[in-house]
């Protein structure tokens, strides 16, 4: 039996993540990018732009059984959105059309600001979507994009992603960060090698001859409030001064939960943040 051939379309951190762990078992990768050069070593490059209807000169012509969509917008506002998230998924779409390829499954890499709790609701797959700005609400339309491209789809919506070179939280942190301790403001988080470690798993559950639903929230064990996170790295980190500007409050407050994907079998590395940002640190 020939390896699973996989394409990950916008092979950026998460992609490249996901790719290392699917050579690991001996998957065929295609990762598209502008820049292949920075392509983990064994992944098949697919230099090409997602904002381009034009297929890229390398894309492959045999068949491709998975495709993972996990692009990363350029501009971060409205348009820029729509360009990586929905039309770039159109002009995937339409190069796997071109070649007469029919991928097993597709994964669609949405996010959890497609939800607009806004009081610590736990919030599951079947909750409603109540997206406040354009980022959630361009989501929600590229999530439709792929459940309605003739493929088998699922969409998986990934919380606040964190890890090495994503330590936005521990850099404020040590810079004396505040935070609104009443009403608890819940934060979801899961750390960068859980994400592609999701993709992973829901890949393999396909494979292995499993069934999959459509969506699939990516989360760790433990949403905590912000003010507990923020708390316990001031102690690791030894930081003993607050920041003189007032107590930071942020928009959006909800508990997501991970019970779908934990039903199929999937278990986070990282159960909550304490393991994920001691990892971090230490490392």
């Amino acid at each position: 039996m020939s390896a699973p051939s996989v394409v990950i379309a916008g092979c950026g951190d998460i992609g490249s993540r996901l790719a290392t762990q699917l050579l690991a078992l001996g998957w065929e990768v295609h990762g598209l990018r502008r820049d292949v050069s920075r392509l983990p070593e064994g992944v098949i490059g697919i230099a090409g732009d997602l904002f381009n209807e034009d297929c890229p000169d390398t894309w492959p012509v045999g068949g491709v059984d998975y495709l993972v969509y996990c692009a990363t917008a350029t501009d971060h506002d409205e348009a820029g959105y729509r360009a990586a998230y929905v039309q770039g998924l159109q002009h995937v779409i339409g190069w796997l059309s071109d070649y007469g390829q029919e991928p097993e499954h597709l994964l669609f890499v949405s996010s959890s600001s497609v939800y607009g709790q806004q009081n610590g609701e736990w919030v599951d797959e079947t909750s409603e979507t109540q997206a406040s700005g354009y980022s959630g609400n361009v989501m929600l339309e590229a999530e439709q994009v792929a459940l309605n491209s003739g493929i088998p789809a699922s969409v998986v919506r990934l919380t606040g992603i964190y890890g090495p070179g994503r330590e936005r939280l521990s850099t404020q942190v040590r810079e004396g960060y505040r935070v609104a301790i009443d009403p608890p403001l819940y934060g979801n988080r899961i750390h960068a090698d859980d994400a592609a470690g999701l993709l992973a798993f829901l890949l393999r559950h396909v494979q292995q001859g499993g069934a999959l639903d459509n969506c699939y929230i990516g989360v760790d064990d433990a949403p905590a409030p912000l003010a507990e996170v923020v708390d316990w790295l001031r102690e690791y980190l030894g930081v003993t001064e607050w920041a003189a500007d007032a107590s930071v409050r942020r928009a959006g407050s909800k508990r997501c939960s991970n019970a779908r994907a934990k039903a199929l079998g999937w278990v986070p590395r990282y159960p909550s943040y304490r393991e994920g940002y001691a990892a971090i640190l230490e490392g």
